[in-house]
């Protein structure tokens, strides 16, 4: 997987926040974590919402049973930066991740549905784990 996401990250990067692979188009962001044992960096290429000056993101580690490690390094840590497409380019923005409430939780999934089909393909291999959506705010 980390080949994987180092060519998206490449392709992000070079393309002004555009990546064809897999069909992302503009709809990326790469997340700056810190980790939650670490404290290192680690760069996450991650499918987007943008929704109202911030971002939605779902830990939906393509349907596995576990989060991915970026959502327990989120809520160790929720002041990262992120990289976004921007005028054709890629800016980085300060941000502050806060889990989305419960109450929120069913509409953020149905944007991520709404968006690719594959995020309803991953609810089958997940074993029941509910997926844990964030919004990034820019600080």
């Amino acid at each position: 997987m980390a080949d994987f996401n180092e060519m998206i990250i490449e392709e992000f990067r070079s393309n002004g926040g555009h990546v064809s692979t897999a069909g992302f188009g503009d709809s990326l962001v790469v997340v700056h974590s810190i980790g939650a044992k670490s404290g290192e960096i680690r760069l996450n290429p991650l499918m987007a919402i943008s929704q109202e000056g911030s971002w939605l993101i779902v830990g939906s580690a393509a349907g596995s049973p576990k989060d991915p490690a970026w959502v327990h390094n989120l809520r160790a840590h929720p002041r990262v930066d992120i990289e976004v497409p921007h005028d054709g380019g890629v800016r980085t923005v300060a941000v502050e991740a806060s889990e989305v409430p419960d109450a929120d939780w069913a509409d953020s999934w149905q944007k991520f549905l709404d968006a690719s089909s594959g995020f309803a393909k991953y609810v089958e291999t997940a074993e029941g784990r509910r997926f844990p959506i964030f919004r990034l705010t820019p600080t």
